[in-house]
């Protein structure tokens, strides 16, 4: 396949069980950049996230973040799209999801990722790894406050649950107008109905002028399953979950054994 764009995930996929770039992955990165490649981080991250490993990586270009609910572009700033989840969707979700699990504790993601609106009490059960922030930094609000304005991505996790109950509860309740997913991370993630990482890509490259047969894309988790089905080529890490490996066209190596870089460096020959 002629390969344009490189779309990967990030944690648990491109980066290493310690949050870095190893040297072979950045070699693989800066050659296909060389070619004209166009390199895409696509992930659940937010910009704060993604600076801290820009530099690594050498990202320099356009970002998908929030699952694909916007496009950042990572030097200039430009937003190319934002999709919010309007707020009156967030609150029947919220209060229904609540009389099923109580305990839930709530966040929303603002402004361009820029802002993180923590209900009181989240920030004890967070640690700095889940959204790349310090939690005695995110303060915290009144559930109302959380609730109450459109968001890029709803936050919901619970002291004691693992996400994948409180997404089997979500999920069981029926509702609709919203898309919920999980990344890895210890909480569930919830975007505007329709908002996927591959629907934020197949935005992205209609910008470029890529088609989607030129695409190849990397994932480990449920929540880049469809854009690994969405590429001319989707790749699935070796510790991803069986869901994962079934979107994919190929399994390669884990995060910690290069598995991106392995790829990209026979596709580049």
């Amino acid at each position: 396949m002629p390969l344009r764009l490189i779309a990967t995930d990030l944690d648990g996929t491109l980066l290493t069980s310690a949050s870095a770039v190893s040297p072979r992955t950045r070699a693989a990165l800066d050659a296909a950049r060389a070619r004209g490649i166009h390199v895409v981080p696509v992930t659940a991250r937010q910009p704060i996230g993604l600076r801290a490993i820009a530099a690594d990586a050498a990202f320099d270009g356009w970002a998908l973040c929030s699952n694909g609910a916007f496009a950042t572009h990572l030097t200039d700033g430009r937003l190319l799209f934002v999709e919010e989840l309007p707020s009156d969707v967030i609150r029947p979700l919220a209060e229904a999801l609540r009389e099923s699990i109580p305990g839930l504790l709530f966040a929303s993601v603002r402004e361009g990722g820029e802002t993180f609106v923590a209900q009181d009490g989240y920030a004890a059960v967070a640690d700095f790894t889940d959204h790349k922030r310090e939690p005695q930094s995110m303060g915290g609000v009144p559930l109302d406050q959380v609730l109450s304005a459109p968001s890029l991505k709803l936050v919901i996790r619970h002291p004691e649950l693992a996400p994948a109950v409180l997404f089997d509860t979500l999920r069981d309740l029926g509702l609709s107008g919203f898309e919920a997913t999980l990344s890895g991370a210890p909480f569930v993630e919830v975007m505007a109905e329709g908002v996927t990482k591959a629907t934020g890509l197949a935005r992205l490259c209609e910008h470029l002028g890529i088609s989607r047969s030129d695409v190849v894309a990397f994932g480990d988790a449920l929540n880049d399953v469809e854009m690994l089905r969405w590429a001319g080529h989707g790749v699935a890490m070796a510790d991803a979950d069986d869901v994962v490996k079934d979107a994919a066209d190929e399994v390669t190596a884990s995060n910690d054994d290069d598995g991106v870089a392995r790829v990209i460096e026979r596709m580049l020959g």
